[in-house]
């Protein structure tokens, strides 16, 4: 994967309008070819008359003193902590100008392209047009290109424009590096859990309940062979049903906060997704009326944002796919954070308008905290993809707006292949975000924390007719690990260990992936309430979920209580940081206790009709990883989960 020399500070290498290779009327725009346009992926042209939408982005005037002002309004003892800015004071400060967009609009309407949308914060200028005229605009040809199983187009070389126009950035759309976007939960429709499961930990074991079908279940493999040892462990408890209301607010101590009066109440946490479900409210009323929870009625406020461009006929719109994301979004944070507001901002697209409905969410401070369940699958975009979306999430922290994100599903993304480069994903690698890694989770019968383990499951499926269980082979995980972009963040120094920190053999240090954790694993996961489509009707019914989607919004609710007494943080990262020492260190001490369960599924996702499956998912299997769980920080769950009110204290106490 070709990436950016790391730097120091919190920007992405090489990202000024200009190179040794401009002549006197264009300057090339760096770090707009992606990575994974190249001669060995191109399989073919483009139609130069389809039509295609895309951002120009702009630079910030001082960016430099954006992101000093961002990081000093962040931490404690600075002379402009907690001094954040108005979306108006900032851009006055920091956004380009009205004479730059009129610059940019001019010169897009000279080259035959129709000028859309500008938000208030002067960031990009949205236009529209063929691929032939972005081509001749932009003096590049365009190509289509294979890559992670997907066919996307590209331009083949640097995009440049007329010299005069020095202060773009940056342009997002010409190539389709938007595709590699992934949310980190769709469940399907009709899908519900399949019987055995249990309501707390432990409830039920493959000795004292018979499996549906007779089936004489075994306790399931599990070896570990670190260091060259091999220990075999027995996996016999059934999964969980899924956790919710009192079990989550009491595995992680938020009872008594929330039941005396912490529980949000004047916080609103945005939820990003794409599109919008049609039955939220009604879901989510029914969802805390089974859990426990107060109705959401007069705290749900469902946004979905207008876009100037919309590709036609596009395989990949799925809006009821995302339904599912934004249920689960909204019921984890409303879960964790009951009395907090919640607004829910969808994408018109589920691959290309993310970024503009992020910077409408801060440019218009909607929120003071907000959660963000989706992310690309490593860090192979181009640099002038990444740099303003970047900039966004310096405004966010300069008003005092905490972002989180999920770390993602899928390890350090080479599933185990020693051949893969080990990547963690972005947006949660960049420094100004939380990035909320996942952990495995159980909960006693009186709704306490019995263990929490990393996240990262190996699986292996009960053969039918051998009667045994089939190899383990790794499966899923939470993301994490050290960055290929971004130097080491201030608050990281002289905390996460230096041997992660260079892993990639870089110096200076590197930014490391999570920040902090909570539950995350889909076999000891959250209970979800959704209206679904089933083969006997459309109703409403709940079913097993995680995910760090679940780890990002759980957590995010969390912090609301925090916020509710503190005000905002801005990036979060400095406190949650600062209270490492009273947060729930994740390691490897129980695995041997609670090494994993057995779960089963319906093998239609929906009812008996056709069978069962019976599989065994592992805790904390990351023998094939680059990242691992360690006493202290570490590179799956970060500096740990929240613990309960000490923690809840420090945090609300950082700054004095």
């Amino acid at each position: 994967m070709a990436v950016a020399a790391l730097v120091t500070g919190t920007g992405v290498a090489a990202l000024a309008s200009g190179s040794a290779g401009t002549t006197a009327t264009r300057s090339t725009i760096p770090g707009t070819v992606p990575s994974w346009a190249t001669a060995a992926n191109r399989v073919g042209p483009t139609n130069g008359s389809q039509s295609l939408g895309f951002r120009v982005y702009l630079s910030n005037r001082d960016p430099a003193g954006a992101s000093a002002y961002a990081r000093a309004v962040s931490t404690k003892g600075n002379a402009l902590y907690r001094k954040f800015l108005t979306p108006a004071q900032y851009r006055a400060k920091f956004s380009p100008t009205d004479a730059d967009v009129a610059r940019v609009k001019s010169w897009l309407r000279s080259q035959g392209l129709t000028v859309g949308v500008v938000p208030d914060n002067n960031k990009y200028v949205e236009a529209t047009g063929t691929i032939s005229e972005a081509g001749k605009a932009f003096n590049t040809s365009f190509a289509t290109f294979r890559y992670k199983g997907q066919t996307m187009r590209s331009n083949t070389t640097a995009l440049s424009v007329p010299s005069t126009l020095s202060g773009i950035q940056g342009v997002i759309g010409l190539d389709e590096s938007a595709n590699l976007l992934h949310a980190d939960a769709s469940p399907p429709a009709g899908f519900r859990n399949a019987p055995p499961c249990s309501q707390y930990w432990g409830q039920k074991t493959i000795s004292d309940t018979p499996a549906p079908d007779g089936t004489k279940l075994t306790p399931g493999p599990w070896s570990d062979n670190a260091a060259g040892t091999v220990t075999a462990y027995s996996v016999t408890a059934y999964a969980p049903c899924g956790y919710a209301g009192a079990q989550l607010q009491g595995a992680y101590g938020m009872t008594a906060p929330i039941r005396t009066g912490n529980d949000g109440t004047g916080v609103t946490v945005a939820v990003i997704d794409a599109y919008a479900s049609q039955t939220i409210l009604s879901d989510v009323n029914t969802y805390s009326s089974r859990h426990g929870l107060p109705p959401i009625t007069g705290h749900l406020r469902q946004v979905v944002s207008p876009g100037t461009y919309i590709r036609p006929q596009n395989p990949r719109q799925d809006p009821e796919g995302w339904s599912g994301e934004e249920t689960l979004d909204i019921e984890a944070v409303h879960t964790m954070a009951p009395g907090a507001d919640i607004v829910y901002v969808g994408s018109p697209n589920n691959y290309r308008d993310l970024d503009a409905i992020m910077n409408r969410v801060v440019d218009r401070h909607l929120a003071d905290i907000v959660t963000n369940s989706y992310g690309y699958g490593g860090e192979a975009l181009p640099p002038g993809y990444i740099k303003p979306q970047e900039d966004t999430y310096i405004q966010a922290a300069a008003e005092g707006i905490s972002l989180f994100f999920s770390s993602g599903d899928s390890g350090d993304e080479t599933f185990g292949d020693p051949s893969a480069t080990p990547t963690p994903d972005w947006p949660a690698s960049s420094p100004w975000v939380t990035a909320v890694g996942g952990t495995a989770l159980g909960v006693t019968q009186d709704n306490a924390r019995l263990f929490e383990l990393g996240w990262q499951s190996g699986t292996s499926t009960w053969n039918t007719t051998t009667s045994k269980w089939g190899p383990l082979s790794y499966l899923y995980g939470g993301g994490g690990g050290t960055s290929r972009l971004f130097a080491q963040p201030w608050y990281q120094k002289g905390v996460v260990p230096n041997a992660i920190a260079t892993y990639n053999g870089t110096a200076p240090a590197a930014r490391v992936v999570p920040d902090v954790s909570a539950l995350g694993d889909p076999n000891t996961g959250m209970l979800v309430g959704q209206t679904q489509r089933f083969s006997n009707g459309t109703y409403y019914d709940e079913y097993r979920i995680g995910g760090t989607s679940l780890s990002s919004p759980l957590y995010a609710g969390m912090f609301a209580l925090a916020v509710q007494k503190h005000g905002d943080y801005g990036l979060a990262n400095p406190a949650l940081y600062s209270a490492r020492g009273v947060s729930y260190d994740v390691t490897k001490d129980q695995r041997s206790t609670y090494p994993g369960a057995i779960r089963v599924n319906f093998v239609n996702g929906e009812n008996a009709t056709d069978g069962y499956r019976y599989i065994t998912r592992t805790f904390d299997w990351d023998e094939p990883l680059s990242i691992h769980v360690r006493p202290g920080y570490d590179d799956v769950t970060g500096v740990g989960s929240p613990a309960g009110t000490t923690w809840l204290n420090a945090v609300i106490s950082y700054g004095g």
